[in-house]
């Protein structure tokens, strides 16, 4: 009888097969872009650093060029530390206006009485206003339920399961990344939950309020639930709305206090051309916006300097795509490595210097420049001007709340830099500065200052006055969402 197994030569041969194929695994493919050496089947992972990534992408922008790939095992990362390449491959109401401006007064007077609680008043101000907007709740006090959501984490914290499949069969017990998303959607889940049937609550009893829930459950009720939604789903749709927009203004809002106190010659520049539109008769407002154009530069600059989000949201290739020579292989993550591109002293000289002169040649703001086609100006300036930022991203999943947070970051500036004056801390012993660390933040996808201490010292006492009288107004018009 013929003998039909395998012979030795051909097991030897299929494993020396199989074990080449395994090698590959994590080999970058020779037509995409350069990037740090791989070691067999786990490519780069070894070398992301779980924490300070968007740090890393520039100083791996310095060594392989600013379009450069990782390996992450079999998948593929492409990172665009180029305004080029971004813009090649990525392009494509009156009542809300009058509760920032509301909820602005009222942080102004907060302020007055308890200056020394300026981080959590930021705080209070943005979860206040983007809570009335979308569920018809103000936030008092920053330790109500309304004040305070949640937070995110940093790419690299965790292993990257959607590029490695086999991580999702590790169980949870041996898994403290399944544990940490496990407990973060139990958190969130029990969060807008609560906000959501508050709000039900509320309508239940008769209260329609003029916010986003309550238009799109009066819709639904009009004309039937959408089949594409469920009401998970909906839910977590109108909680990530406030989180988006509460956690990200209010990171950009204390950063400007923060080079406020690190810049007094900012706060001076700003200053005089306030007084010059507004003296000490009223705070100025969103109306006052072409007249107060150093205002907007400060705005875009400390979007550019300390961006919320470092390394931005992740694209992900649908099909192979082609850039400068460079295979964009289907399916890979590509990065717009925010920080990174800001910190480039090639694109903005001397990037650590928050200077807003950079932006005096771009009086818009930022959503007439975010989808302009002019991707090496962002808009038409001389050569000696840098570019426009890229905080909220860039192509179709730009930020949608680009609108909202520019307005509520330009009033809330404009009535601060109107009324008091920053600076470092002093010592109340020693009486010397006690200096500001413009790098203390937390770590994260949304990445915040750490709290910090400034001395706030309001101008005059006319400005008081004012400020005093105009609380009685705003909070009369915010009884609604109470």
């Amino acid at each position: 009888m013929a003998y039909t197994g395998l012979t030795p030569a051909l097991l030897l041969l299929a494993l020396s097969a199989l074990i080449y194929r395994v090698l590959q695994i994590g080999k970058r493919d020779p037509r995409m872009p350069k990037g740090p050496p791989t070691l067999p089947v786990i490519g780069n992972i070894h070398q992301i650093p779980s924490t300070g990534l968007f740090r890393q992408f520039r100083q791996w922008a310095k060594e392989y060029g600013s379009i450069f790939s990782l390996k992450v095992g079999p998948s593929n990362i492409i990172v665009l530390c180029d305004r080029k390449a971004i813009h090649k491959l990525l392009q494509l109401d009156e009542k809300h206006f009058r509760v920032q401006e509301a909820e602005a007064t009222v942080l102004m007077t907060n302020l007055l009485d308890r200056p020394e609680d300026f981080f959590q008043e930021i705080q209070r101000y943005t979860a206040s206003v983007v809570s009335s907007i979308n569920y018809g709740f103000r936030a008092k006090t920053h330790d109500s339920f309304w004040g305070t959501w949640t937070e995110c984490m940093e790419p690299g914290a965790n292993p990257p399961v959607d590029d490695v499949p086999l991580l999702k069969y590790i169980p949870s017990s041996f898994a403290f990344w399944k544990r940490r998303a496990i407990d973060a959607g139990k958190t969130m889940d029990g969060t807008w939950g609560k906000a959501r049937r508050l709000a039900e609550e509320r309508r239940a009893r008769g209260d329609r309020r003029v916010c986003i829930i309550d238009s799109l459950l009066d819709e639904y009720e009009k004309k039937g639930w959408p089949a594409s939604i469920t009401q998970h789903s909906f839910t977590n749709l109108m909680g990530e709305i406030v989180e988006g927009g509460a956690d990200t203004t209010s990171a950009q809002l204390l950063t400007l206090i923060l080079a406020f106190a690190l810049y007094p010659e900012v706060q001076r520049k700003a200053r005089k051309e306030i007084d010059e539109v507004c003296g000490t008769e009223r705070a100025p407002l969103w109306s006052d916006f072409d007249r107060l154009p150093y205002l907007n530069c400060i705005i875009k600059e400390g979007m550019r300097w300390r961006p919320v989000a470092v390394t931005a949201l992740p694209h992900r290739v649908r099909q192979d795509d082609e850039y400068e020579g460079m295979l964009i292989p289907k399916d890979s993550t590509v990065f717009i490595p925010t920080w990174a591109i800001h910190h480039t002293d090639a694109i903005y000289e001397d990037s650590e210097k928050f200077n807003p002169d950079r932006y005096l040649n771009h009086p818009k703001l930022a959503n007439d420049y975010a989808g302009s086609p002019d991707w090496a100006n962002r808009d038409k300036c001389d050569a000696d001007n840098p570019k426009h930022h890229y905080n909220y991203g860039a192509g179709r999943r730009i930020c949608p709340g680009i609108h909202l947070a520019e307005r509520n970051m330009w009033r809330i500036a404009a009535k601060l830099l109107w009324a008091f004056e920053f600076s470092e801390p002093v010592d109340p012993v020693t009486r010397k500065v006690s200096h500001l660390d413009p790098d203390a933040y937390n770590p994260g996808i949304l990445q915040a200052p750490l709290p910090f201490k400034v001395g706030i010292k309001v101008r005059s006492e006319k400005h008081v006055e004012i400020i005093r009288k105009e609380q009685d107004e705003a909070l009369d018009f915010l009884k609604q969402y109470d």
